[in-house]
């Protein structure tokens, strides 16, 4: 039986996981910075320095933005009922489960497929505000909600 908490979750899970191997790949990168020695071709010692830097700088970046993604989903109130379409909601429509929340896309959460999309995005505002029984199309695919959580 599919739930809410249990997608949410399977979710938060996956983005703690991603949180973590950034982290690790962070302090790899710090170790590799620490242990680069100057060779006797300097520069080659300085553009080794400065590509690592910039992957630290890369990583840095995408640690901040997952660790934004789970902020965002440890607001959704899983307990929180509606008869509305709403961020936080999980959604069955005749294309398949949303869980409307952040961009994670497609997982599969106990044998059923569960596409983890925004509200910003084009899917997530087209049904944001509907609900059971409402019909809207995209992108030439009709799309009718069967049911809410």
């Amino acid at each position: 039986m599919m739930s809410k908490a249990g997608v949410h979750a399977h979710f938060s899970k996956l983005v703690s996981l991603k949180i973590d191997q950034l982290k690790n790949q962070l302090s790899d990168l710090s170790a590799s910075t620490a242990n680069e020695t100057k060779s006797t071709a300097g520069d080659k010692y300085e553009t080794g320095r400065a590509m690592l830097q910039i992957e630290q700088d890369n990583v840095r970046t995408q640690l901040q933005q997952v660790l934004e993604q789970k902020a965002a989903l440890d607001t959704i109130g899983i307990d929180k009922k509606s008869i509305i379409i709403e961020r936080g909601s999980l959604i069955l429509t005749n294309n398949g489960w949303f869980f409307l929340s952040i961009a994670l896309g497609k997982q599969l959460i106990d044998a059923v497929s569960v596409t983890a999309i925004s509200p910003q995005s084009p899917l997530g505002s087209k049904m944001i505000g509907l609900k059971v029984s409402d019909r809207f199309q995209l992108n030439q695919k009709d799309y009718q909600i069967e049911g809410l959580m």
